[in-house]
């Protein structure tokens, strides 16, 4: 048992995080429309005083997207530890070390990584490691080289996240379907195809957004950790000698007797951390502080003291490795325990697919996918929104994953690579912020990451030993986005590059303009450019074959920022560039879409009658043909023409009225 001094100590290390939290600056963000963004569930620092209603709200809120997927990890973590591949024999000693781990990783990497310090490298309120990316990016005093180099390590993580996204729904529902089982043998032959049939109506319904039904996603999962909780007590009042598992020391001691086999467990005992990127990238839609106080007075409670007593109940009763969770439910409460446990599980996996969405429409906006429908499906919550080709693709491979390993237990031995490189990618990020952003001292950053590092690191090597028991998959899988990104953003530069080399720069069209001026007809006409300096190929093919030009142009071009968000106040630049020609500057984060009926909104006064009713949208239609010498592989150039044919209309991405609309082709060679 705990005595009072080491409780006393358990105790200071709260006050202490706590302290840190209190002690932070927060700004109170001021939105557009003069509104707090403290009233918004989106972009927001600390709630303002008076507003602890909607804080409350935003915490219960917190509670179903941020802290689903953590939060069903008692499902199967423990059991992974002595019933997976590599269970350990259930005895005391090993009970108690298996808890202290888990307690010591929760403290270390969730509470105070994650929730004390990375929380604290925001883009303007928005978090992830593509936001982290963007902030290491724009940072100072690094080369660019070198900037540019992290950026796509950052981008390889987020593409890991794809696996992760793919990994945890199966592996969630599956294990909760699996309670089934323990009710009566005779279910087992059903749990999969039960856990396919909740996972294809899962997919199916995302595109009718989850919107309504996200409003129970807080009350649930507010009664899961509740029961987390109780079944947790009920079980340590029978043996409370597990809570000896709270000193450090018998997580060290458990590793140095266990040795090999100790160290490969820690790739099970991981498991109860995984979903904390999700407290980091969900930050934006839920603010820091929700998120930080809703882990500390009931998430990390609730976790400890269900995972305290699955080690209680082990003690006493070690034959029930096979399935501890459940095997702390009393039999008359089996039926609705796994009617909650597959609806907690549901609404993990659904933060996890919406977090795929999110994470595809960033890709987008930064250059690094193709154009792709993008159906929003709400109209109050930012980030609610549904792509079709990810949702199906995720589908077909989530239910692969459930037929293929059949069991969670053997998925769990798959589940772990992904998430410990991403967090080692942060922690790496973390560094590069702490130091170019925020100005640190080289030994105050190096102490702190160091630590990071040092927790983080064992963790990885133990999930590499689990690459050959299906961890490969989400590799492969991360691996496929960042060669598909890495190849469109290499072949939209190389097709910048020869379209800069096929049009003259605006000072020399204007030039000729005013030596040999075309006819100029009524109406006014804006041309997409991807590069400001440069004027629009499919301007030069109208002038070629038409011989006439509007009396009023425009050139729009779109930046998008590395920053979520830009204020509608900076979002339009105008220049007048003399004899009816405008050019029009849009900028725009990479959280937002951009729109050219908004743009058009936002004009000045004196380019005003550029209007969406009256003005012809000239788009170039871009028609590639294979060289003889491509300036990349034939089987990138190939993959990216594939791409190219697929990626969404302009005018349906830009939602451009089809009546308005002029396409001309331009014929460019790869």
């Amino acid at each position: 048992m705990l005595d009072d001094k080491d409780a006393h100590g358990v105790d200071w290390i709260f006050i202490y995080i706590l302290t840190r939290l209190e002690s932070e600056e927060h700004v109170k963000i001021i939105r557009e429309d003069g509104v707090s963004e403290d009233d918004h569930p989106v972009g927001r620092a600390m709630p303002a005083e008076g507003h602890s209603g909607h804080f409350g709200g935003l915490m219960l809120a917190a509670l179903g997207v941020v802290f689903g997927d953590i939060g069903t990890s008692p499902l199967y973590a423990i059991r992974e530890c002595f019933h997976g591949e590599y269970g350990i024999a259930v005895e005391p000693q090993n009970i108690l070390g298996v808890l202290s781990l888990m307690f010591w990783a929760l403290l270390l990497i969730v509470t105070l990584k994650y929730l004390t310090f990375v929380l604290r490298a925001d883009n303007q309120g928005e978090g992830g490691v593509i936001a982290l990316s963007a902030l290491v990016k724009s940072g100072a005093g690094r080369a660019r080289r070198s900037r540019r180099a992290l950026v796509l390590v950052g981008l390889f993580a987020a593409c890991l996240l794809y696996g992760d996204g793919m990994i945890t729904p199966a592996i969630s529902v599956l294990s909760a379907v699996e309670g089934i089982r323990i009710i009566t043998p005779l279910f087992t032959p059903y749990v999969v195809p039960l856990t396919a049939s909740i996972l294809i109506g899962l997919f199916l319904l995302q595109r009718h957004g989850t919107a309504r039904v996200g409003r129970l996603f807080g009350p649930i999962i507010l009664i899961w950790f509740c029961v987390l909780a109780l079944l947790g007590v009920m079980e340590i009042a029978r043996c409370p000698q597990v809570l000896e598992a709270l000193l450090p020391w018998y997580g060290a001691k458990f590793l140095f007797i266990n040795k090999l086999h100790g160290f490969i467990v820690l790739g099970a005992v991981f498991l109860v951390v995984t979903g904390a990127e999700a407290l980091y990238a969900d930050m934006g839609h839920f603010g820091r502080r929700p998120i930080q106080l809703t882990w500390f007075f009931l998430v990390f409670p609730a976790l400890m003291l269900n995972y305290f007593g699955q080690g209680a109940l082990l003690m006493t009763q070690p034959e029930q490795t096979h399935h501890p969770f459940y095997a702390m439910v009393p039999h008359w409460a089996m039926v609705p325990m796994v009617i909650l446990s597959t609806l907690a599980t549901i609404i993990a996996s659904q933060a996890v697919i919406t977090g795929a969405f999110s994470l595809t429409r960033q890709a987008i906006q930064l250059g690094y996918l193709p154009r792709m429908k993008i159906v929003h499906t709400s109209v109050g919550q930012i980030g609610q929104v549904y792509l079709a080709p990810v949702n199906w693709l995720l589908m077909v491979c989530t239910l692969g994953l459930v037929v293929g390993f059949q069991t969670s237990s053997k998925l769990a031995a798959a589940y772990g690579v992904a998430v410990t490189s991403t967090m080692l990618i942060t922690t790496t990020l973390f560094y590069m912020v702490a130091r170019d952003c925020w100005g640190w001292s080289r030994l105050k950053v190096m102490a702190l990451t160091g630590l990071f590092f040092a927790v983080d690191l064992p963790f990885f090597f133990a999930n590499i030993s689990k690459i050959f028991h299906g961890a490969w998959f989400p590799l492969v899988i991360g691996a496929v986005f960042f060669a598909l990104m890495l190849t469109w953003k290499q072949g939209r530069r190389i097709l910048a590059s020869k379209m800069t080399e096929l049009t003259p720069s605006l000072e020399s069209f204007q030039q000729e303009l005013e030596n040999s001026p075309p006819q100029r007809v009524r109406g006014r006409a804006i041309y997409l450019t991807g590069k400001p300096g440069q004027v629009p190929a499919a301007l030069l093919q109208n002038l070629k074959h038409n011989r006439i030009l509007h009396d009023e142009v425009a050139f729009l071009h779109i930046i998008i920022e590395n920053v979520p968000r830009v204020p509608n106040l900076q979002k339009v630049e105008t220049e007048k560039l003399g004899r009816g020609i405008f050019r029009i500057t849009a900028h725009y984060g990479f959280m937002e879409e951009p729109q050219v009926a908004k743009i058009l909104s936002l004009l000045p006064g004196d380019v005003k009658q550029f209007s969406q009713e009256d003005t012809s949208f000239v788009l170039g239609r871009e028609r590639l043909t294979m060289g003889d010498e491509p300036a990349m592989s034939r089987w990138r150039a190939r993959l990216f023409g594939f791409m190219s044919r697929n990626a969404t209309d302009p005018a349906a991405f830009f939602d451009l009225p089809p009546e308005r609309i002029i396409e001309i082709g331009v014929q460019l060679s790869l």
